[in-house]
């Protein structure tokens, strides 16, 4: 249903932008919001109301909650949260599809890499959107198949149901994420490919890292890593660091400093070796490891804080790695910046993770308790805090 356009919308948007820091112009606001520049100048005029896809789209590029441009601030249910039900149901009939349209080869290739292209950049939202249709489409194509056409549509499925993952876990619905993972385990085998199956047990730990169960986490990727091929080209030996980088922080999690160590130099080795890019759905190079050097050294805790802010000293993460990855260093930045009495920084941090990815930031779990804390200590704007721990409902 649209937005009423004399219940102040317009104004409110228009308000979000100039305060932006920097200020945002109606065009940059229409490219991050992907909404056409007249429909932004209309809104802000008044002259046309918003539907609620709009209105989150241009509430997540501004980076505030949707409901801070509503006249009365009724809660805003997410598109995300909507779009999980349908989710259920498209997994559920994995072995059975529905009857429909399937689309070729080729075009469900672009779909799925799309759709690898959003989670990268945390784009929660529109894989949510997309992702039921998507994955029922898929499983029809995939039971039609045969011969190496089948072997491919597998490996698309298991891309699209770790896409799916992100957005699963990312909002905490652990369940789900976990049927997800199981499904991602039913597909990979017919895909025939050992790098694949290795990138399953990297999104595996999830599970285990939902459950807090470190140790055992860490002795399934022990055991994935004997698995991978032998590190002789670029994708086996980053898909090989990429387990290593991951093993490295749940290692950091059960609080193993002589494993996360070994593995963070392990997974340093394959780094030297390759480019920073994505390999098969990962991002793996110098530039990852050394944002996992600072996750562990969190994980870690106590005496290994100082590390963490000695990175961020000489090191920001580069504009080239993925949105959701920067961001993340941000916000366990700020988390070692916290546990450092430097609250101040600790909230500048919190907001350029927002500015780089709105919705991973507003999602993490880190992120509300720190900003429940902060407002605590009083340290920061208050305005500013209150405005931000509305945003990410922080209690």
């Amino acid at each position: 249903m649209p937005a009423r356009a004399e219940d102040g919308v317009g104004r409110r948007i228009a308000y979000y932008r100039s305060a932006a820091r920097p200020r945002m112009t109606q065009q940059q606001l229409a490219d991050a919001a992907c909404v056409s520049l007249g429909t932004i100048r209309k809104i802000e005029r008044g002259e046309r109301g918003a539907t609620e896809a709009t209105l989150e789209a241009i509430a997540e590029a501004l980076g505030v909650d949707a409901a801070h441009l509503t006249a009365d601030r009724a809660p805003f249910r997410t598109r995300v949260h909507e779009a999980l039900p349908a989710l259920s149901a498209a997994l559920a009939t994995y072995e059975t599809p529905v009857d429909g349209p399937v689309r070729p080869l080729p075009e469900l290739r672009a779909a799925v890499e799309q759709a690898v292209d959003w989670r990268l950049a945390a784009q929660y939202t529109r894989i949510a959107r997309r992702m039921p249709e998507l994955l029922a489409e898929l499983a029809r194509a995939y039971h039609a198949a045969r011969g190496a056409e089948r072997l491919e549509l597998a490996a698309l499925l298991v891309r699209a149901y770790r896409s799916a993952d992100a957005v699963a876990f990312k909002v905490g619905a652990h369940d789900l994420s976990a049927r997800l993972i199981e499904l991602m385990r039913w597909a990979v085998p017919e895909a025939d490919d050992p790098v694949l199956s290795a990138s399953v047990a990297y999104v595996r730990t999830e599970t285990f890292l939902a459950a807090r169960a470190h140790a055992a986490g860490l002795r399934v990727l022990e055991q994935a890593l004997d698995t991978v091929p032998a590190p002789v080209t670029p994708e086996h030996a980053a898909m090989k660091g990429a387990l290593h980088m991951r093993a490295a922080v749940i290692a950091g999690r059960a609080r193993d400093a002589v494993a996360a160590g070994a593995h963070l130099r392990e997974a340093g080795a394959m780094a030297n070796r390759v480019a920073e890019d994505v390999y098969c759905g990962t991002a793996f190079g110098p530039d990852s490891v050394k944002a996992h050097e600072v996750s562990v050294a969190i994980s870690l805790g106590d005496e290994h804080v100082g590390r963490a802010l000695a990175i961020a000293r000489e090191w920001k993460p580069p504009k080239e790695l993925p949105a959701e990855r920067r961001s993340g260093f941000y916000i366990e930045l700020a988390r070692a910046q916290l546990w450092s009495s430097l609250a101040d920084d600790a909230f500048e941090s919190l907001k350029v993770a927002r500015s780089i990815a709105p919705q991973h930031t507003r999602q993490h779990p880190w992120v509300r308790e720190d900003v429940a804390r902060l407002r605590r200590l009083k340290r920061a704007d208050s305005e500013g805090l209150t405005n931000f721990a509305e945003w990410c409902a922080a209690t």
